[in-house]
């Protein structure tokens, strides 16, 4: 009994300790921690009334014994005491959590209005509101990030680190305080620790891979631009003539309202100066750029519409300045891109219809394109669509710069953040692609003319921009006229035709873009080119006419009467992998529903060999449209027969219970299987398997 009595002792002062920490902690400053405690507090309360619901009071006591009368009333006493503080906490928490609710009502709508101010660019406003929310809710911890967002804008950056880390206390995995404080952290030039903050994001949450890895280049970007500078100073404290030099020639520009010549010879001079790194880090810590971009002379040489030879040499020995200051210059290249006049004066300077200016400003955007950072500037920075039309516009030039043009479009093309673009931009763009399919193939410079027709077939591709695509009909109609052009010489336009059937193709997936008249006259000229001796041509024709028949009866009869099936099983003979897929597809659609195309195809494949052979194959669009074909011919009497002496039961059995990623081939296995069992009785079956009425699918 006295062990008993020293174990409720102790774990009732224990409980003293713990409800006085409590007390404290809901008083304190922090509210991390005052809500903790608020919340901890609360679950006391539940588990209390539990117990004393259940059985009063946990002491245990020898029941045989007679408490004395002063004992109980003792008792009684502390119980009042301990059920009114209980009480009074409690009543506590719920007026706690009233004022929170509350609160929170309060603190949403400070949030927005700060938003509101923050987008319209009025951060002093929106810290204002943010501040006022964190007054109602302290641990609302987007307050703090939004904030420190808008502290990074105002320059505050160490007002923004002291919020990030709030807001971390609120949520040890927020990663967008890291993301601020990565930035803020960049901003005052600690590399290493803006450095740990963008891979603690990775940490967290992986799929942001894509993201940090943007943000951690640029923190190597700017610390490899500091070092430059510093090394920069240097060199100009140390004396070097160079560098003293670019300085001078530098404040000799700065000069206002000289004369167009005096500022073309002095950049001239400038531009053989930059020979190295340092020099050309030196123009941009003396304010070079802005010298050059804010000087009234200079600008009006670049706004007027037709120049003259004054105004377009200015013009050349600037962007002339700007290739050699952006050479192997990070730094020097986003400065340049991300003025604010840059974003439409390089693609109007590409269009100005000044071929020296042209040719200047094309060679200073392949050197940006040169590198995964360049063409994020350019993607980022400059207006795409003025660019791409300048860039088509190309194609009227002489080979090497046509081409020149169409290789940096691929360059772009191919970067994620312009196809982001592109999908979001297309029925802009699209005007300029219907343009370029209405060209005539000889006035265009063919290898150019191809490579452009190569990257719209490329950007169609993809779903969400062959989707859009399909709702242009004057795109689809450029398309075929464009093929009808072509045909007058095959042998000629032999490479325009095989980019062509290319796009072709990816659009034809797009069911909406194939009406019946389009898909009629296409299946025409696709079985025109059959007739080619170029395999590449044959087989994209081939794939074309596999996604056109489709589209309605009378065409797959037109191509039955015009020689399609003999056609596709030379194919099949002699094609390889890509051309067999779209010929025994177009054979299973053709004797899905024509019994003269069984017909031929019996004739043509005497002994089945071709179509048993591509059973067997572990390509499985092979296999599912030979199997539909096969089941197909079955159609024709006495066509099984043929089979009698060969093992076709047991391959169509193995393709019906494979394990197939495509259910569709073991359909159609299945299919051809009880076809083949009812027709010829010989052949028995080891399961009864009944002929289904079921429309079998083509594949691919």
């Amino acid at each position: 009994m006295a062990n008993d009595q020293e174990k409720d002792l102790q774990k009732f002062l224990k409980n003293v300790d713990e409800i006085t920490s409590l007390i404290q902690e809901m008083n304190s400053d922090d509210p991390v921690v005052q809500q903790k405690a608020i919340f901890e507090t609360e679950k006391r309360l539940q588990f209390a009334e539990d117990v004393q619901e259940e059985d009063g009071c946990r002491t245990t006591l020898n029941k045989t014994m007679i408490s004395p009368p002063q004992a109980s009333v003792k008792k009684n006493a502390d119980e009042i005491n301990s059920e009114t503080f209980l009480a009074s906490v409690e009543k506590d928490a719920k007026e706690r959590a009233k004022r929170r609710r509350e609160n929170k009502i309060l603190a949403d709508a400070l949030k927005e209005k700060g938003n509101d101010a923050f987008v319209k660019g009025d951060y002093e406003a929106a810290i204002r509101c943010y501040s006022e929310g964190l007054e109602k809710l302290k641990d609302m911890k987007v307050l703090y990030t939004n904030r420190a967002q808008a502290y990074i804008k105002v320059g505050d950056y160490q007002k923004a680190l002291v919020d990030c880390d709030w807001a971390l206390k609120c949520d040890e995995k927020c990663t967008k305080a890291y993301f601020h404080m990565g930035k803020a952290h960049l901003a005052l030039k600690n590399y290493s620790t803006s450095r740990e903050c963008f891979q603690k994001i990775l940490e967290i949450n992986p799929k942001l891979q894509t993201q940090v890895k943007d943000y951690l280049n640029q923190v190597d970007l700017r610390e490899k631009a500091d070092l430059q500078e510093k090394k920069a100073h240097e060199l100009l404290e140390s004396g070097k003539n160079t560098a003293v030099t670019t300085k001078n020639l530098l404040e000799s520009l700065s000069k206002p309202d000289q004369n167009p010549l005096f500022y073309a010879g002095g950049i001239e001079i400038l531009t053989e100066m930059l020979e190295d790194c340092t020099e050309r880090t030196l123009f941009r810590t003396h304010s070079g750029f802005s010298i050059i971009t804010e000087n009234e002379v200079i600008r009006r040489c670049f706004s007027t519409g037709g120049k003259d030879a004054v105004e377009e040499t200015v013009c050349v020995s600037v962007l002339r300045l700007w290739q050699a200051v952006c050479k192997e210059n990070e730094e020097n290249q986003r400065l340049l891109v991300m003025h604010p006049d840059m974003g439409r004066l390089l693609p109007s300077l590409l269009a100005c219809g000044v071929l020296t200016i042209q040719q200047q400003s094309l060679a200073l955007l392949l050197q940006f394109a040169q590198t995964e950072n360049g063409r994020g500037l350019i993607i980022s920075h400059l207006d795409l669509t003025q660019l791409l039309e300048a860039l088509v516009s190309f194609l009227d030039f002489s080979d090497k710069k046509a081409n020149s043009a169409m290789g940096l479009l691929t360059d772009l093309t191919l970067e994620e953040r312009f196809q982001v673009w592109f999908q979001a931009n297309l029925p802009d763009v699209l005007p300029v692609f219907t343009g370029i399919l209405k060209r005539d193939p000889k006035v265009t410079k063919s290898s150019a003319f191809c490579q452009c027709l190569a990257i719209i077939g490329n950007l169609s591709a993809e779903a969400a921009a062959r989707q859009q695509m399909a709702t242009s009909e004057e795109f689809g109609n450029a398309c075929l006229g464009l093929m009808v052009r072509c045909e007058e010489d095959v042998d000629l336009f032999r490479e325009v035709i095989y980019a062509l059937l290319g796009l072709m193709m990816n659009l034809c997936l797009q069911s909406t873009f194939v009406s019946e008249v389009w898909a009629a006259e296409v299946s025409r000229r696709c079985m025109s080119l059959l007739n080619s001796q170029d395999g590449g041509i044959l087989t994209r024709a081939a794939g074309v006419l596999s996604r056109t028949l489709p589209s309605s009866l009378k065409i797959v009869e037109e191509a039955v009467r015009a020689g399609v099936v003999k056609k596709m099983m030379k194919f099949l003979k002699t094609g390889g992998q890509t051309a067999s897929r779209y010929a025994v597809k177009t054979l299973a659609i053709c004797t899905n529903s024509f019994h003269e195309a069984r017909e031929e195809v019996i004739r043509l494949d005497k002994k089945f060999s071709i179509l048993m052979k591509l059973l067997s194959s572990e390509d499985e669009i092979l296999v599912g449209n030979a199997a539909l074909c096969l089941g197909n011919c079955m159609e024709v009497p006495q066509a099984s027969a043929t089979l009698l002496k060969t093992d076709i039961v047991q391959v169509l059995l193995k393709q019906a219970g494979n394990d197939s990623q495509k259910t569709d081939v073991q359909l159609n296995a299945g299919i051809a299987l009880g076809k083949l069992c009812t027709v010829e009785p010989r052949l028995t079956c080891s399961a009864s398997w009944q002929r289904g009425e079921k429309q079998q699918p083509f594949l691919g």
